[in-house]
């Protein structure tokens, strides 16, 4: 296991593309699961919060005191389990784009400057390349968190929305340092479906409702700003 002090090209673009809208169904979904006590019982991938239960699937856990993260599929106590079925995805999906992070089986985050924030960086990659609709992040025990993805069709999905949108694409394209802001907003549009027509200086696309984005770049590739435009004009 050797340490690195960033993420690989392959895991951030993965996770560029999925970032504004991972962003915002994060919120989604915080909004959705109540505050309070918890309990998991992996063996029937039953997760419950504050009275709400969520069938799940884990990614992996972080132990503290060494910060590595062991994937799911390479924990010998979960085997073939059904319940480290996103982990196992994951590995196929790392296997497939060349995604280090997502194949190796114990991950050394140690030597970034913030491990904890790393972790929270790799579960929310993993989220995205799962098309996910939230992750959790749990003490499980004193020096170990567990992270896990809800697979319950009761999670509300985020939607596309005129009045949101600016924040949420300039949400998406700060949250990775060196990101760029054109596949990020990209990739929200495509992760909803959304025709997009690309130019030098814009993307633009036709919302659920009839209004036109139009996210205008400036000439460091940032996001300059984000038009609303209504069907009449």
């Amino acid at each position: 296991m050797t340490a690195t002090t960033a993420f690989s090209d392959p895991f951030l673009r993965m996770t560029e593309a999925h970032a504004a809208w991972g962003a915002q169904q994060l919120e989604a979904f915080d909004e959705f699961m109540p505050t309070g006590p918890w309990t998991a019982d992996l063996d029937r991938r039953l997760y419950r919060q504050a009275g709400r239960d969520l069938r799940i699937s884990v990614l992996g856990s972080f132990d503290t005191s060494e910060a590595s993260w062991l994937w799911g599929w390479a924990n010998p106590g979960f085997g073939d389990s059904p319940v480290v079925g996103a982990a196992n995805e994951i590995r196929r999906l790392g296997e497939a784009h060349g995604i280090p992070e997502f194949t190796t089986r114990l991950v050394d985050l140690s030597a970034f400057e913030d491990p904890r924030f790393a972790v929270e960086t790799l579960a929310f990659g993993a989220m995205g390349a799962l098309g996910a609709a939230g992750y959790i992040g749990v003490q499980a025990s004193p020096e170990g968190r567990l992270y896990m993805v809800p697979d319950d069709p009761q999670v509300p999905r985020a939607v596309p929305d005129g009045i949101t949108l600016p924040r949420v694409l300039l949400t998406g394209a700060g949250l990775l340092a060196g990101s760029s802001a054109r596949s990020v907003v990209s990739g929200y549009f495509g992760h909803h479906g959304l025709a997009r027509r690309q130019e030098a200086d814009r993307i633009s696309a036709d919302l659920p409702g009839g209004a036109t984005a139009h996210v205008l770049f400036d000439d460091a590739g940032r996001i300059a700003s984000v038009e609303m435009k209504s069907v009449s004009g």
